[in-house]
């Protein structure tokens, strides 16, 4: 396929994001009952006057009545959006709604987005300044240069809630950051590092700004625009780029000011700096060069070419990443919470030396897990966190908070800082992190992995998906003309993926078959019927992850799961010492995942066959570094009801507190005493999952578990993932009947993570 193909491809994808269901990216939705008449009349007419008469006595309490203390406007011309430039308000739109996602993913700070149709800094100051009635701080976004600095500066002086120009501030704060971590590393002082900035847009000139408020000399730094170096001489510049003027006479280019330099930062555009350049640089330098998406020199080139380097770029895949979701959800979300009326620079600086510090701490399980690294360390290589890590809200919204007050503009003090901690933990919940988490961790070391339904859209569409996104190498089994004619018609690039058809025969088809009927010819199998199976797809791409031809396998989407199960079972069998397997689902909620099982395979399990299903299901969830918390489920509460259900429950608990003893489970018990945790303790305070709620819930029999997670995901909102299939000895895992696009590739990086976790095991052995 060519390249303007691909490219339409990827074009389309990104439309089909934003168009499919609800059109947009976020939506406004109540945060209180409003089921009966009563609740309406409560959250309008005529209750709604109470807190407006409480308001216009006070009106400080619009902050107890409203969501005004939560809300952010991120407001846009659209004028410098991204690297699209002016494309004017409407058309920088999507850029807000993800702009705002980023705030409620990270920080839970909800958004309106609002894009003004004008370049008048008058009228744009009184559009902006006549909203603040509404909202509790604003993101100024994507304002071209010098405009941004003026309306930035007025609404900052007449307003008297949170402004900030993220565009500016927020590159400054993370590269700041970064910055002195770097110095620190490379044994240098800010106070005599010698700076070359390479850009001199809105981030380079505050980037530049907070580079002197930290330590570094003016004199020691000199910029470039697109036209040169910003020398006394030149007569095209306003005010605020004349700051940076340098009188040094021996610098012409940008070849010259990087002779001896210690540090580059670069905000202007790609490949610009040579080999040539670095190694004119001083000892150890240090280079940032965050122009997107192609750096002012490549990672690879810098490295090779100057190995006593710290670089760091505005690309995720590479390390060090200046990306501003490390400060400016955490920046609003502590300016917020004190009521600050404004964003200084002590909050700047707190932010920054709060990102820094957290960058020397340990680093959390979960960010290794996510990038599937040993241990990330302090160093060259890790000079600032990772998006990932959930210390940043608690890390950063802090010293932001604090800062504010220190500085006299809070209205509003915390007193007690562990419990504002423990606040902002439990604002974010879980959600969908976890699935990023994963999906991290995948794309750090893909797997192989087989397709067994290859001939169909979905399955191929998926694979295109995990292949473009870095998670798996897809290997398509199915007729080979009709996988090609389907990826034309739909112009799906998958050029160089290997396709197999086994129902022609393979070289490997003779060995697999030989397998099969040694390992199940006591069982019935004659060879010539081994021969006949391993035509079948199913059969044929477990043989191949039993061979190590490929990593995991992926089947179900047009099969029922027992005549994929089954194939899987012959040939690859289960783990050592495991009876039987079992189907998960993690559930994604709002307010974090929950384990459901077993919702696919075993239909009525007895007492020691659900200890069996427990163990897996509890071993899984630990794999995604979650401290299981098991709740047996039943329609009986610790046998306050009798039956077949509620009695084989109770024996599968006390077989459970018997034989694993540590593990954290109890039951019988129905659903809503497992997830809430006031009505158990009320009711049932010796219960060992007292104090929050259960993460891992056991059904007594396929029937329940099957309805529970499908009437969650139907009607409670929530996302299924899965099914995870548990207990085979290699990665083997079940689409359910009709799966999405999305779930497919959510179940194929589930199999990416399980092809790692085992081949660890198995190295280990």
């Amino acid at each position: 396929m060519s390249k303007r193909s691909k490219a339409n491809n990827r074009k389309q994808d990104a439309l089909d994001y934003h168009s499919s269901g609800r059109p947009g990216k976020i939506q406004v939705l109540p945060t209180k009952p409003t089921q009966s008449q009563r609740d309406l009349s409560l959250a309008y007419s005529p209750g709604v006057a109470e807190p407006c008469l409480r308001i216009a006595e006070n009106p400080e309490d619009v902050y107890k009545y409203t969501a005004k203390g939560n809300l952010v406007a991120v407001i846009s011309n659209g004028t410098a959006v991204l690297g699209l430039g002016d494309i004017g308000p409407a058309a920088g739109k999507p850029v807000m709604e993800g702009k705002g996602l980023l705030f409620k993913i990270f920080a839970d700070i909800d958004v309106f987005d609002l894009e003004l149709d004008t370049k008048n800094v008058d009228e744009f100051v009184q559009i902006v300044k006549a909203l603040e009635p509404t909202f509790g701080g604003i993101n100024l976004e994507d304002i071209a240069a010098p405009l941004c600095f003026e309306i930035e500066r007025r609404l900052k002086e007449e307003m008297k809630i949170p402004v900030m120009h993220d565009d500016q501030h927020g590159t400054a704060i993370i590269s700041g950051a970064a910055l002195m971590n770097a110095v620190e590393i490379q044994n240098k002082k800010l106070d005599e590092i010698k700076i070359v900035v390479n850009g001199a847009g809105a981030a380079a000139i505050s980037c530049s700004k907070l580079y002197l408020a930290i330590g570094v000399k003016k004199e020691n730094l000199i910029m470039f625009d697109k036209d040169g170096l910003l020398h006394h001489g030149r007569t095209d510049l306003d005010d605020i780029r004349r700051q940076f003027f340098t009188d040094r006479t021996d610098v012409k280019t940008l070849a010259d000011a990087m002779n001896n330099a210690d540090v580059f930062i670069g905000l202007s555009a790609g490949n610009v700096v040579t080999p040539e350049m670095l190694l004119t640089m001083a000892k150890n330098p240090i280079v940032f060069a965050m122009a997107n998406p192609e750096p002012e020199i490549s990672y690879e080139l810098a490295t090779a070419t100057r190995p006593d380097l710290i670089m760091a770029t505005g690309r995720s895949d590479y390390p060090n990443q200046v990306n501003n979701v490390l400060g400016f959800p955490y920046i609003f979300r502590g300016a917020l919470d004190v009521r600050a009326t404004s964003i200084n620079e002590e909050m700047k600086l707190a932010a920054v030396k709060a990102i820094a510090e957290l960058a020397k701490m340990p680093v959390p399980e979960e960010v290794n897990l996510a990038y599937n690294a040993r241990n990330f360390k302090f160093g060259k290589d890790y000079i600032i966190p990772k998006p990932v890590d959930s210390r940043l809200i608690t890390t950063v919204s802090s010293a932001v908070a604090k800062a504010a007050m220190d500085s006299g503009i809070a209205r509003k003090h915390i007193t007690d800082w562990d419990a504002y901690r423990e606040e902002l933990i439990r604002r974010l919940g879980k959600e969908d992190k976890l699935m990023r988490s994963i999906s991290g961790k995948a794309k750090s070391e893909p797997k192989r992995v087989v397709f067994a339904e290859a001939d169909n859209y979905k399955i191929l569409k998926s694979a295109q998906i995990v292949r473009d996104e870095g998670i798996a190498t897809p290997i398509l089994l199915g007729n080979k003309e009709k996988i090609k004619e389907l990826m034309l018609a739909n112009d799906l690039e998958l050029d160089g993926v290997e396709i197999i058809d086994p129902l022609n025969g393979t070289d490997n088809s003779a060995k697999y078959a030989e397998f099969l009927f040694k390992k199940r010819q006591r069982r019935g199998i004659t060879l010539f019927d081994a021969k006949k199976l391993m035509r079948n797809r199913n059969y044929y791409g477990a043989a191949m992850v039993q061979f190590g031809d490929a990593d995991a396998l992926i089947s179900g989407l047009t099969r029922n799961y027992a005549a994929t199960v089954k194939p899987a079972l012959q040939v690859i069998g289960t783990e050592p010492g495991v009876k039987l397997v079992a189907g998960m689902y993690m559930m994604i909620t709002k307010n974090g995942p929950v384990f459901f099982g077993d919702t696919t395979v075993n239909v009525n399990p007895d007492a020691q066959e659900l200890v069996d299903i427990t163990v897996l299901i509890e071993r899984s969830v630990k794999q995604f570094n979650i401290k299981p918390r098991v709740a047996v489920l039943s329609y009986s509460n610790f046998g306050s009801n009798e039956g077949a259900v509620p009695e084989k429950t109770r024996e599968a608990v006390k077989l459970l507190h018997e034989q694993y003893p540590e593990m954290v489970v109890d039951g019988d018990m129905q659903a809503n005493f497992a997830m809430n945790p006031t009505l158990l303790k009320d009711n049932y305070a010796f219960s060992s999952l007292n104090g929050a709620p259960a993460n891992t819930l056991i059904f007594p029999n396929l029937e329940s578990g099957n309805i529970a997670y499908k009437l969650l995901q139907e009607i409670g909102g929530a996302e299924a993932v899965g099914p995870i299939l548990l207990g085979m000895n290699k990665p083997v895992h079940v689409l359910q009947l009709g799966s999405s696009v999305r779930e497919i590739v959510n179940v194929v990086t589930i199999a990416v993570v399980d092809a790692q976790t085992k081949g660890a095991l198995r190295k280990d052995w």
